[in-house]
């Protein structure tokens, strides 16, 4: 009703002045006919007509805007809507899931559907650092926000170019590239290569699933046979996938079906490329299913693994064969982190058990070959990190001896030489300077590495290797790093006829004696 009377007087203003303007336009026809003084005093009447029109259009307008102020201030009501339709129970809408703090639990909730993150991208696909803890780097950049879209793509590359010298024709011992006469030849080689270029996805499935997905190139590592060109060395391959099923917001409790580093031992180096000789002789890859504990400080881990010989670093016999065709291996990895006030300081010690580990197989000794029994493993580390400063050592070793690291024929000289059981030790330092990063990281850093394996008793030609690395490195950003190196590597025990067997004579092209040298320099970068 207050409308109506809002447009009914708006009407009656309009119609006073409409009126008004048509009684104006008769006044100049009716004076023309008049004296004078007749037009004076119709103007004059006019004049009092028009204040008196002024007077009603006022009290009018302050009536409209009265009626238009109640209006806004008291909005009419509207009839009640109409009952909502009865649902059967199929048709129910689910009750929304409780959205957590970083905001992706639920796929459908999330920013995009396909994104990018660098700073992850390098976490996830590094080398060098979260070796065996790659499912909780993904974990906790899903609590810090980093993975915000349903699917996230990563790549990394690393490329190289390197100078090496020998003083033993066609032996080079450095383990970043597998030692072959296939590849190295004469006394100094030298490359301008990728060393390795891979590709991974990261995809949140449903609350609290993660599907992960890495594919590796890299021909300086393959097991293919040829060169660094042929085919064979050329291919992709599925380093890592997983599903998991965990949130930190949640629960401290994961767990991981798939393809995975095992957990045993640290197997990190604080190197900006080379991985320490801990890395190359215990860091297993393999099929299995793993679960995880993370809080207050602890990381508890265990897994089955697949038994047989699996991709590194892993082998329990099934029936006296290497074929994969049970879930009879196992590791399991506790690890501590105290910290010591301050950003970032802390120290963390840990320590590992497998129960198959790949120095289990007889003379003479080959990649994936079958073994009679099992070869335990044990681990212990430890990390400080304080301040610029991270120092870190490790040291692993089988609980028994190497059956292949004794020559069975009683003619051979090599025969002497009792079976062993093969460690490894590393010790490493690093020191950062120059600006922070906005990972809070220095951009540069200059470090130092020891690494040694043992596989022999004292004279043995497959005594030992050692390998220092002294290296620099400028993080232009955080997913882009320029690195140099000076590696020396002191003998020659490539794992494969470590004792001998391949030369028709049973003599073995180990040699304590070879020294290596390479100079190398290159570029990581991650998108």
């Amino acid at each position: 009703m207050r409308a109506f009377a809002a447009g009914s007087a708006r009407n009656a203003v309009l119609s006073g002045l409409f009126a008004s303007v048509a009684g104006m336009a008769l006044v100049p026809t009716a004076a023309a006919a008049q004296d004078t003084g007749d037009i004076d005093a119709r103007l004059a009447a006019m004049e009092a007509r028009l204040n008196a029109l002024a007077d009603e259009n006022a009290a009018l307008r302050e009536q409209v805007e009265e009626l238009e102020s109640d209006q806004h201030a008291q909005p009419p009501r509207l009839p009640p809507p109409p009952p909502p339709p009865v649902m059967h129970a199929r048709s129910q809408p689910a009750a929304p899931q409780a959205q957590t703090s970083h905001g992706n639990d639920d796929p459908h909730r999330a920013s995009g559907f396909i994104g990018t993150n660098s700073e992850y991208a390098f976490a996830i696909l590094d080398h060098t650092e979260n070796i065996t803890t790659r499912p909780l780097v993904l974990l906790e950049a899903q609590q810090d926000g980093l993975l915000d879209n349903r699917v996230t793509i990563s790549g990394q590359v690393t490329a190289i170019a390197n100078y090496q010298w020998t003083d033993t024709d066609s032996q080079f011992g450095y383990l970043m590239r597998h030692p072959t006469s296939n590849n190295q030849l004469g006394s100094h080689v030298s490359e301008a290569v990728l060393h390795s270029v891979s590709a991974a996805v990261t995809a949140q499935v449903a609350p609290r699933v993660t599907a992960f997905a890495e594919v590796l190139y890299d021909p300086q590592q393959s097991f293919g046979a040829g060169t660094i060109t042929a085919l064979s060395r050329n291919q992709l391959q599925l380093r890592r996938g997983w599903v998991m099923y965990g949130d930190l917001d949640e629960t401290p409790v994961y767990a991981l079906i798939g393809k995975m580093d095992v957990p045993f031992g640290l197997n990190d180096t604080l190197n900006p490329f080379t991985n320490s000789t801990n890395w190359h002789a215990f860091a297993p890859l393999a099929y299995g299913a793993q679960v995880g504990f993370y809080s207050d400080g602890f990381h508890v881990r265990a897994m089955a693994v697949q038994g047989g010989a699996q991709f590194r670093s892993a082998n329990v016999p099934v029936e006296g064969s290497s074929v994969p065709s049970r879930l009879n291996n196992f590791a399991v990895d506790a690890r501590y982190t105290l910290d010591l006030g301050g950003v970032g300081n802390s120290l963390m010690v840990g320590g590992s058990y497998i129960h198959g580990t790949a120095y289990c197989q007889g003379y003479p000794i080959f990649h994936f070959n079958p073994c009679a029994d099992n070869n335990p493993g044990v681990a212990a580390y430890a990390r400080l990190d304080y301040g610029d400063l991270d120092l870190l050592a490790e040291y692993a070793q089988t609980t028994q001896v190497w059956a292949g690291t004794q020559v069975p024929d009683p003619t051979n000289p090599l025969s002497q030489f009792e079976a062993f059981a093969p460690s490894s030790l590393t010790l490493g330092g690093r020191y950062g300077f120059g600006q922070r990063l906005a990972n809070g990281e220095r951009s540069i850093h200059i470090s130092g590495e020891f690494s040694r394996f043992f596989a022999g008793p004292e004279g043995a030609p497959w005594r030992r290797q050692t390998q220092w690395v002294l290296g620099a490195s400028w993080q232009v950003v955080p997913n882009v790093n320029l690195f140099g190196e000076f590696v020396h590597v002191d003998g020659f025990a490539p794992l494969n006829f470590l004792t001998g067997g391949n030369f028709p004579d049973g003599s073995t092209w180990s040699d304590p004696d070879v020294d290596t040298n390479v100079v190398v320099a290159g570029a990581q970068v991650a998108f």
